[in-house]
């Protein structure tokens, strides 16, 4: 065998040596790929609204709202702000639908309009929403993007001079009136 024809076979020989060894690697990474469990359930886990709103209600001697829930609907965050830098106590439940739909909740006792302003900024008034015996005033975002945010539209409804509920976040109307009907059902029982 001449030099020529060895230094030929031995440039062959790596070129095969490469894509053996890639084919392997990618066999690998195959296998561990379908070999290694994945964990495809939800990580937030629910939270007891009701319960932290209890204990939220005892410390500060508020009337915290813990609206009864629509069938398949629960909460993945809650929690009680007692003292907020703005000076304006509030109380935050986020609730998640069926469809991963999105509304969340603020509360807010002796509201100023600088607060309310900062909660509707980059919105407008655009109406009212009409629920049960209440008016809730509806805000729109003045510019939406392609996909929705949970401030593009809002329900704010103010009740005992300066105290206020504002409903906001990604899902349906038909959802929002079904929240707030749960709001105003928990007020009214309370002012029985």
């Amino acid at each position: 065998m001449s030099e020529d024809a060895a230094a030929k076979r031995r440039a062959k020989q790596t070129v095969n040596n490469l894509v053996l060894a890639l084919l392997a690697s990618l066999g690998v990474m195959l296998a561990i790929i379908l070999v290694v469990p994945r964990d495809d359930s939800n990580r937030i886990q629910p939270v007891d609204y009701q319960a932290i709103a209890a204990e939220a209600q005892a410390s500060s001697g508020q009337q915290i709202l813990a609206p009864e829930l629509p069938e398949g609907w629960w909460s993945n965050s809650a929690r009680w702000t007692p003292k907020p830098a703005d000076g304006v106590q509030n109380w935050y439940a986020g609730f998640v639908g069926p469809k991963n739909q999105y509304i969340g909740l603020t509360q807010a006792f002796g509201i100023n309009p600088t607060w309310l302003a900062f909660q509707v900024k980059n919105s407008a008034k655009t109406g009212t929403q009409a629920v049960g015996n209440r008016t809730w005033d509806v805000y729109e975002a003045l510019e939406r993007g392609e996909s929705p945010k949970t401030k593009d539209f809002m329900l704010v409804l103010s009740y005992n001079e300066n105290d206020t509920a504002i409903i906001y976040g990604v899902a349906k109307p038909a959802d929002f009136v079904a929240i707030a009907t749960a709001i105003q059902n928990e007020l009214d029982e309370r002012n029985k």
